[in-house]
């Protein structure tokens, strides 16, 4: 019995698909499929037989109507999809189906698209993309027939693209083209719904020369250097002696033997932190920007060390990317590389801290030779030595040379010289202020005598007497008081108190009653002291005049 197929395929009425197409899914036609009239209704349409037209009934339904839906083509069982039982006979009944969703938004679990829906709108979305222009790197390279199978990687992520190119176009490139060439494509997307792969198809391709290349590399270099990634205070000095080394280098190369081997026979005790990284293609740069970023956070690595045994300048590249080239300046460990390219410098030898030739170079530059070390030491120690002996010896001279000098040798012959000289002086200078003082001293004593004689108190002292009214004015008339006036007497030792008692005739004086008496006596005695006084005044000041003229006549032989 034949095996009779049922199959619905939404369309609208447009659409002039086949039945014997349109049983394997929707119009294959694309472009009248996606002008469909969304607000049209879909058409089920149900075929019978095996690949061969049969009965075709159509019956329109709109969307969201409430007729029952018909039976879908059996997909495997389900509550929700009704099989049709196998050995069925194919009358070339319809059978109702659900209509599909119109939108990716409206699908669900219980209504999903079929991938045979799914993959044609992508080839169409994907169709309607401009051809663009792609940069990357060869790899995989291959021909068949006329074309050529490439994968065009970028070469500072770790992404690609297939691409197809004729064979003569390949051909017609100014150099040959092969695994790490760098290309320019300009390449239309495609989308095989079959497998579901994306390609992208070239028509021109461009092949990018060395020439191009370092045009690039020279233009990083000028913004890289604006910024002052390159100044020379940026530079940091490695330390003398670092514990732990941190490598970055290939995973299987020379770099890293040359780098531990020679740093550890020039000090055995230093220790390595080694990351091994790809170092050319696509993966180099985040794989060694990774590695740096490791190094620098680890509190015991003192230094880095970016190695590399050098290469072509295709190889090189990645050691001029920006995106490695800011890396290594932000890494706060001194660095250190030793990619050991000496034609071309790559941009990480400008912007590292030390630039070695080559991965020994930067072994002999991190680390100190401890035999030279030692060297350095003992002739730095009998350098040191012998300047010290040299200094001794001339400093021992010039103090033999000074003591030989007579006034070293005998000290007290300069002081001799001078010694009676000062005695003479300070004897001279003795006697001459003995004079000094015996004169003034009767100078002196004769002006004391001079002012006692010409002193009231010294009149008093004789016996005479001050008489003042109690205000204090001195009487000198008997007419300037009265009787009764009080008066007050200053005597030599004291003072008296007196009144006026009667006025004299004879005379024109007053009586004065006084409690002392009289002192005419005391006064004649005081007069006959102060003439004495003066004449041992004058006895003193002539014997004084006779010593000044003595005086410098004994200074003047003092000095012969």
């Amino acid at each position: 019995m034949p095996l009779s197929v049922h199959a619905a395929v939404l369309c609208t009425p447009r659409c002039r698909c086949t039945p014997a197409v349109s049983v394997h899914g929707p119009c294959r036609r694309a472009s009248q499929w996606q002008s469909h009239d969304p607000g049209e209704p879909p058409t089920i349409i149900t075929v019978s037989g095996m690949g061969q037209a049969g009965p075709v009934s159509t019956s329109p339904l709109p969307i969201g109507g409430s007729a029952e839906p018909a039976a879908r083509p059996p997909v495997g069982p389900s509550p929700q999809r009704p099989s049709v039982p196998d050995g069925a006979p194919g009358d070339g009944a319809a059978v109702g189906l659900e209509p599909l969703p119109l939108r990716a938004a409206d699908t669900t679990a219980e209504r999903p698209w079929p991938v045979r829906h799914l993959a044609p709108k992508i080839a169409d979305y994907i169709a309607r993309m401009p051809p663009v222009w792609v940069e990357g790197q060869v790899l995989n390279l291959r021909r068949w027939n006329n074309l050529c199978f490439l994968t065009l990687r970028d070469t500072d992520l770790d992404m690609s693209l297939s691409v197809t190119v004729p064979a003569q176009a390949l051909a017609g490139l100014s150099g040959p083209v092969s695994d790490g060439s760098h290309l320019v494509v300009h390449a239309r997307p495609r989308y095989h719904a079959k497998k579901g792969d994306l390609t992208f198809a070239a028509d021109d391709v461009r092949l990018v020369g060395l020439g191009e290349l370092l045009a690039r590399i020279e233009h990083l270099k000028g913004v890289l250097a604006a910024e002052g990634l390159f100044d020379a205070d940026r530079k940091r000095p490695l330390p003398f002696l670092p514990a732990v080394v941190g490598l970055v280098c290939a995973q299987q190369g020379d770099a890293e033997h040359d780098v531990v081997s020679n740093a550890r026979a020039r000090w055995a005790a230093v220790e390595f932190e080694i990351r091994r990284v790809t170092v050319q293609g696509p993966r180099a740069v985040p794989e060694v920007s990774t590695a740096i970023a490791e190094l620098d956070a680890d509190p015991r690595v003192e230094v880095v060390v970016v190695a590399r045994g050098g290469g072509s300048f295709e190889d090189l590249l990645p050691f001029s990317n920006e995106a490695l080239v800011r890396a290594a300046a932000a890494c706060r460990t001194p660095l250190v590389s030793a990619i050991g390219h000496h034609l071309d410098s790559p941009l990480l030898d400008l912007v590292a801290d030390l630039r070695a030739s080559t991965p020994t170079d930067a072994a002999k530059r991190i680390v100190p030779d401890v035999a030279e070390e030692r060297a350095r030491l003992t002739q730095a120690r009998g350098r040191g030595r012998a300047a010290l002996t040299q200094r001794l010896a001339r400093e021992q001279t010039a103090l033999d040379h000074w003591r030989s000098r007579p006034v070293l040798a005998s000290p007290a012959t300069l002081v001799d010289q001078h010694e009676g000289r000062l005695r003479v002086l300070v004897d001279t200078a003795r006697r001459a202020l003995h004079t000094v003082l015996v004169r003034d001293r009767a100078q002196v004593a004769g002006l004391a005598a001079q002012v006692r004689a010409l002193s009231p108190q010294a009149t008093l002292d004789r016996g005479y007497a001050v008489v003042q009214r109690p205000d204090g004015q001195v009487v000198r008339d008997p007419a300037e008081v009265a009787p009764d006036d009080a008066l007050r007497i200053r005597l030599a030792r004291g003072q008296l108190a007196a009144r006026v008692t009667a006025e004299a005739a004879t005379t024109g004086t007053h009586p004065v009653t006084t409690e002392a008496g009289s002192a005419t006596a005391e006064a004649r005695s005081a007069t006959a002291e102060a003439r004495s006084t003066t004449a041992e005044a004058r006895s003193t000041a002539a014997g004084a005049q006779s010593a000044d003229t003595e005086g410098p006549q004994t200074a003047t032989g003092g000095e012969v």
